[in-house]
């Protein structure tokens, strides 16, 4: 049994992980709480009361309150309030942690402003699930959340963060996953090292490793399902001279626009887009 004395927490909000699939995969410390806490908030109430039945944990006569990002406002207030009076309020994502492109961060940010405690309980994570699987450098890397979906910024954002020196983590959605890595590779270079994770922890849990054009490919012909994560391996700097520039930039220029030839280009080289893109700008005025 979790916490058998049930030992009263002290007052504050406590940010628990939960799993991304395996529902085993929930801490000793998560179960702890969500059997202590005087209030409940999570961002959907079903999958958290399936998940406490599945480990044997009773609501009693506790408040069990939805919170995500389209009530937040209106139920912000009330969470708010139990800390006022003292209460321990426990708040959980429907899978993974919070605030890691889930909701909770203005929760977690007027919880602190006010004065009140902040306690979080680490846990399942899919973006270091992931990494770990992936086989990509892990001593740098860069959490980007989900991309744009006009493919315009799309492929801007995908420039902007070109030359972080470490591995590049996504979430993306199975629909867009195809259209995804087709800019990737359009963007950051066709032969970068890539990984689809699918499923994480689940029955039909997968990984996909290859370039980035090896990849655009495979999803292309596939119907995917389920929760996906995409792994960008770093890019190498690659030395350019003057003339090289103009020939790259003059061929970019051919198929794409001023903007766009400038984000592949300075991403392909690993140069800063301003230079690139004022040469450009140049190229273009000069006929």
């Amino acid at each position: 049994m979790v916490n058998p004395d049930n030992q009263k927490l002290r007052p504050g909000l406590y940010l628990i992980a939960t799993p991304i699939g395996t529902a085993r995969d929930i801490t000793l410390r998560a179960l702890d709480i969500l059997t202590s806490a005087d209030v409940i908030a999570a961002e959907d109430t079903r999958s958290l009361r399936k998940l406490m039945d599945i480990h044997g944990i009773a609501l009693r006569e506790r408040p069990l309150w939805a919170y995500h990002d389209h009530n937040g406002d209106r139920v912000r207030p009330r969470i708010m309030a139990a800390l006022e009076d003292g209460k321990s309020v426990v708040y959980a994502s429907e899978a993974g942690t919070p605030l890691i492109a889930d909701p909770g961060f203005d929760l977690a940010r007027d919880v602190d402003r006010a004065g009140h405690t902040l306690i979080s309980a680490p846990g399942p994570s899919a973006v270091i699930t992931a990494l770990t699987l992936s086989g990509l450098p892990t001593d740098q890397f860069h959490f980007a959340g989900f991309l744009p979906n006009a493919a315009a910024k799309r492929k801007s954002a995908l420039a902007a963060i070109s030359a972080v020196p470490g591995t590049l983590v996504f979430y993306e959605s199975p629909k867009r996953v195809a259209a995804m890595l087709t800019a990737a590779a359009e963007v950051l270079g066709a032969e970068r090292p890539a990984v689809v994770c699918r499923e994480l922890t689940k029955k039909f849990e997968e990984v996909l490793r290859g370039s980035l054009r090896e990849l655009a490919e495979i999803c292309a012909d596939r119907t995917l399902k389920g929760e996906i994560v995409v792994l960008i391996g770093r890019g190498e700097r690659l030395q350019i001279r003057d003339e090289e520039l103009d020939v790259a930039l003059a061929a970019s220029l051919k198929t794409h626009s001023v903007r766009d030839a400038a984000d592949i280009v300075s991403a392909e080289y690993g140069l800063a887009r301003r230079v690139v893109y004022q040469k450009a700008l140049k190229m273009v005025q000069s006929g």
